[in-house]
């Protein structure tokens, strides 16, 4: 019979590509984790991973075997958070990581409404961006993160977020006219604060830049949207940011807000949590509350 210590074994290897790394994972020892993977390919009469020098390698069976567990995993997960939902209420922690996008437009309201609501939820907010968030999901650390789509997705159980217009944000003495599309091969060579490379959308803002003929004087690279925001309110630099971002400078007197064109440009964002652990009751319930408050943002 396989226990579901030896399937959490095999999914642990197989999301790490590691018999070292897995144990670690697993609080385990190697051997033990490799004893484990060898007990249910012995029981199924499978090889579910090929091992040589070069390390490990799942072979179809081994990836279709994943798949189903993984599954399984959740189900039993699923189940054990419902139960206990139904027997003392909506109660416990929530671990969430949120993009600087999120937090500045969409937390405070959500928050201000979820906690009267659920006064026996704990709730820890990370900010921060797509790659940190990602491997903190990928390690359990929190229970979602919303980041744009296109991170890694090994371990990961992706939903759908939002469709958000990309704006170039300026400072009123550049002289972009607010909240009307612009073109940005028409302007001038820009001053451009862009993410890191470990950030997702730096790519394809690259290619945005690269494919418009977009004409780029300086590029400073930063993952600080305060700072962002701030030095670009000075008016030498400008950023290209996520509509929902700029929800705050509608007005545009610190920040003028303009959609791009020619062509516009849109990022999808999604939801990850670990595949092999779904949401708990109260996870659910809060991503439900930012996706209402960020759709509804997204509207406007």
């Amino acid at each position: 019979m396989v226990t579901l210590r030896q399937i959490r074994s095999v999914v642990a290897v197989f999301e790490e590509s590691s018999f070292t790394r897995a144990a670690e994972r697993e609080n385990a020892t190697q051997s033990g984790v490799s004893q484990h993977v060898a007990a249910v390919e012995a029981a199924l009469g499978v090889t579910l991973f090929d091992r040589d020098t070069n390390g490990i390698q799942p072979t179809a069976s081994g990836k279709r075997y994943y798949e189903q567990a993984v599954e399984a995993l959740g189900l039993l997960e699923s189940a054990a958070g419902e139960a206990r939902a139904a027997a003392i209420g909506a109660s416990g922690p929530v671990h969430a990581g949120l993009m600087p996008a999120f937090t500045r437009a969409a937390l405070a309201p959500v928050l201000d409404k979820f906690l009267k609501a659920h006064p026996y939820i704990d709730v820890r907010i990370v900010e921060g961006y797509s790659g940190a968030l990602t491997s903190m999901v990928q390690a359990q650390t929190l229970d979602f993160a919303l980041v744009p789509a296109g991170s890694a997705d090994v371990g990961l159980k992706t939903t759908h977020l939002v469709r958000d217009r990309e704006m170039l944000v300026s400072g009123p003495s550049a002289g972009v006219p607010h909240n009307l599309p612009v073109a940005l091969s028409d302007l001038g060579p820009l001053s451009m604060i862009v993410p890191t490379r470990n950030n997702v959308r730096r790519k394809r803002l690259e290619e945005y830049f690269e494919t418009h003929n977009v004409q780029i004087a300086r590029i400073l690279e930063m993952d600080a949207m305060m700072g962002t925001l701030e030095l670009v309110a000075m008016g030498e630099w400008v950023s290209v940011l996520p509509g929902l971002i700029c929800t705050s400078d509608s007005d545009g007197r610190v920040r003028r807000v303009s959609p791009l064109a020619k062509p516009a440009l849109h990022s999808e964002f999604v939801m990850i949590e670990p595949s092999r652990k779904p949401l708990s009751p109260q996870a659910a319930a809060l991503f439900e509350a930012m996706r209402d408050e960020i759709c509804r943002l997204a509207t406007v």
